[in-house]
């Protein structure tokens, strides 16, 4: 509530800890400025971008604290329980009569603020969220409608004149310290608009370079032609995937997107930005621990007509759609202001039902305060799904298929119509229930269609992977995988499936933890024709699916092998590391054979072990619950580890060749290399650094002077033995600190690691593929 206003009501805030965690207590206002209790707040910036000025405002002269002085835009407390975005938003429109939405604004730090003021009476410890809102021209000051009890005037400054005055101090102007912490909104603009042009385009080509472009074509001769039919149609499906996937990953990337792609003809710097743009599916860089390429500045602009009061003249206010410099954990997902224990705290008051689908993989949860704020605003009251809390909370559950409506609709419409054509039982199947999912949000019914899939085509489009949220792991991004099966190829690959049961029991592991009943994953190997979706980055060789528990308890799971892919990244990837980073006398031994068949061992090892857990106290649950956002990176290093192992246990009973023996292990070491240039932020990157410094450890990795790496045979069995088992063990306990302590002990760039990867950086061996899809591309091509 502003100050100055009478009411019966006394604005509470919520009594914050000394580093900005909630105590679960409030109290009204003034006794928190009068007793010094840390509190949280937020300040708006407004920057014109083309006249490098911030708004400021002039504080009335009845308020209670540095009155009549020049200061922020607009600032305010935010309230018990209220939420930082929203009260930023609602200062904004009560402050200064200026309605934006959300993607207006960027969170570009957070400013403790620690004085005291007034003889003592008012003490100040406040956490404030900064927010910039970057506009292109200033706002005419006639636009704004000033709230009198708080505001007296507006004013544009240049940043740079705003700086000096609070550097010496001027007394009309609230003090900030510009040689501390709040240096930093100034750092951020400076360094902001004066990049030079030559520097940033190099850095991108630099980036770009990173990626060998590989073209991917499978052969469609074996198709009927009811096939070739379909296949156009899920291509067509798949690339509505993308659609959604960009959407997942932040509210304002679409827009970017939209934008980049506009104009990139405009300069070689903008072609640039595209190109890497196109390639990330965002502005973070997945091989540079996604820190971001792109800025705000960079951003599409955006004209609101009635954002604030009409003048004569003006067009109305174009901003800049904002984004974050650090990629957000809870992506789109989750309200952007949210927290762990905010939604920790909202889930306890649930039920068993309503906690597993606010867990669950098919929703997104939003924020009823933001609903009825745009609500009020906009006045476009919809229909919303509170299924899933109780209104004491601000939190609420939305579907997927109500989420993504627009899209879903026209994807399953796409399905079914393939449906209808193809001659495939399996796929016929697959299709239709895929289509009737989107729209019910029920994927039980098509994941256990798509293990069952037996056709020429093969096809994986729907809400999977959960890497986007580093939140919780909780929430599933949409992809898409059309490809043709290779029979050869498939056939080879069945003694995996055969013998997982065999390898379960075998598993170096307490006898306590093994399951016994593993169902075998089935292997589908084919050639990709097109991807779309969550597939950014980085390409994946393999996946292994459903990740529904349920699924995966009475069914286990199916794999689907990109075959293609593999092959390219051996050529242009791993053949060249093994040149630089492997001693002479090893270097044959690094083949296609050995990487590909580890790869499927690697996806088949994801189906043993443990998933559905018994706690210490008896409780039942899951890796993926327990573990929480470590679950990914321990479950892909689990994969790998597991996966040496249990060709060693293949090979000794006979079911392998013996020359496979030392090639896996060499390979292995080679692949090292390729995966940590993922960088550690990504879950294969961090899995492949823990292993790879544990068996440096152990010596089974050696380090030469000529700084080439061997393998010793004699010491890799015990080590890819040890870590498995410490690994299982921590699973099988769903012991989240010892998770925790392993990674950070062994998931780090270490000097050897350092030693390979500045010799790949220095002979520019690319760190992933780029594919293009001449077959999608016709089909799509000839749909416009």
């Amino acid at each position: 509530m502003a100050e100055g206003e009478v009411d019966v009501q006394v604005e509470h805030l919520d009594v914050l800890t000394e580093i900005g965690q909630k105590t679960g207590v409030s109290k009204p206002r003034g006794d928190v400025h009068r007793d010094g209790d840390y509190h949280r707040s937020v300040h708006v910036w407004i920057f014109a971008e083309n006249t490098q000025e911030l708004l400021l405002q002039r504080r009335a002269d009845c308020k209670d604290s540095w009155a009549g002085l020049w200061d922020i835009s607009s600032a305010g407390h935010i309230s018990a329980d209220d939420t930082s975005l929203v009260t930023a938003r609602r200062e904004l429109q009560e402050e200064l009569g200026l309605i934006l939405p959300r993607d207006a604004f960027e969170k570009i730090f957070v400013f403790l603020q620690e004085c005291v003021i007034n003889d003592g009476t008012y003490i100040n410890n406040e956490f404030n969220d900064v927010y910039l809102v970057t506009t292109l021209d200033p706002i005419p000051l006639e636009a704004f409608t000033l709230q009198e009890t708080e505001v007296s005037a507006v004013k544009y400054i240049s940043y740079k004149e705003y700086r000096s005055l609070l550097a010496k101090e001027d007394p009309e102007y609230v003090p900030y310290d510009v040689d501390g912490q709040y240096a930093q909104l100034f750092d951020i603009i400076e360094q902001r608009y004066k990049e030079n042009i030559i520097s940033r385009s190099l850095k991108l080509e630099k980036q770009l370079q990173q990626y060998a472009s590989v073209s991917l074509s499978a052969e469609l001769s074996g198709l009927t032609n009811a096939d070739k039919e379909a296949l156009d149609l899920l291509v067509k499906a798949a690339t509505i995937m993308n659609e959604i996937f960009y959407l997942q990953v932040w509210y304002s990337n679409p827009s970017l997107r939209d934008w980049l792609k506009e104009h990139a003809g405009a300069s070689q710097l903008d072609k640039l930005k595209w190109m890497y743009y196109a390639i990330n599916k965002s502005p973070w860089s997945s091989l540079d621990e996604n820190e971001a390429f792109l800025t705000t500045a960079d951003s599409a602009i955006k004209l609101l007509t009635e954002a604030a009061k009409p003048v004569a003249g003006w067009k109305g206010l174009k901003y800049r759609a904002a984004f974050p410099v650090p990629k957000p954990p809870g992506a789109n997902f989750y309200p952007p202001d949210m927290d762990k224990s905010e939604f920790e705290l909202w889930k306890s008051s649930l039920t068993e039902d309503q906690q597993k689908e606010a867990t669950g993989f098919f929703n997104v949860i939003k924020r009823r305060s933001e609903f009825n704020l745009d609500s009020s605003i906009y006045n476009n009251i919809v229909g919303c799904s509170n299924n899933s809390a109780s209104s004491a909370y601000d939190l609420y559950c939305v579907p997927y298929s109500q989420e993504y409506n627009h899209f879903l609709t026209k994807a399953s419409d796409l399905l079914h119509k393939a449906g209808d054509l193809t001659s495939s039982p399996s796929l016929k199947k697959l299709l239709h229930s895929k289509a009737d999912a989107f729209l019910s949000n029920d994927y039980y019914d098509s994941d256990i269609a798509w293990m069952e899939l037996d056709s020429k085509v093969d096809v994986t489009i729907g809400p999977y992977e959960t890497y986007e949220d580093a939140l919780f792991g909780y929430k599933a991004t949409f992809e898409a995988f059309i490809g043709v099966r290779d029979d050869k190829a498939t056939d080879q690959v069945k003694l995996f499936g055969d013998n997982l049961q065999v390898l379960e029991q075998n598993l170096p592991l307490d006898n306590v933890y093994k399951s016994k009943d593993v169902t075998a994953a089935p292997i589908r190997v084919i050639q990709l024709l097109y991807n779309a979706g969550d597939v950014k980055g980085p390409q994946t060789v393999a996946f292994n699916l459903p990740n529904d528990e349920r699924i995966v308890k009475d069914r286990g799971t199916s794999m689907v092998m990109l075959k293609n892919v593999s092959e390219a990244k051996f050529k242009h990837i791993l053949q060249p590391i093994s040149d630089v980073c492997i001693t002479k006398e090893q270097q044959k031994l690094v083949d296609f054979d050995s990487f590909f068949t580890h790869t499927i061992c690697h996806e088949c090892c994801h189906g043993i072990g443990p998933h559905t857990i018994v706690l210490p106290n008896g409780q039942k649950s899951t890796v993926r619950l327990e573990l929480q956002e470590l679950h990914s990176a321990l479950e892909e290093a689990k994969a790998d580890i597991v996966g040496l192992w249990a060709l060693r246990f293949l090979v000794n009973q006979d079911l392998l060749p013996k020359s496979l023996m030392k090639s896996m292990y060499v390979s292995f070491l080679a692949g090292c290399f390729r995966s940590v240039r993922f960088g550690l932020e990504e879950a294969h990157g961090k899995g492949q650094a823990l292993q790879f410094n544990w068996l440096y450890e152990k010596g089974a990795f050696i380090l030469h002077p000529d700084e080439t790496f061997s393998v010793d045979f004699a010491k890799v069995e015990g080590a890819v033995e040890s870590l498995s088992r410490e690994i299982l063990t921590i699973q099988a306990q769903g012991d989240k600190e010892a998770a925790s302590l392993l990674l950070q002990k062994y998931s780090k760039m270490s000097e050897p690691l350092k030693i390979a990867l500045q010799k790949l950086e220095n002979i520019r061996v690319p760190v992933d593929i780029v594919p293009t899809f001449p077959i999608a591309d016709k089909i799509l091509q000839q749909g416009h």
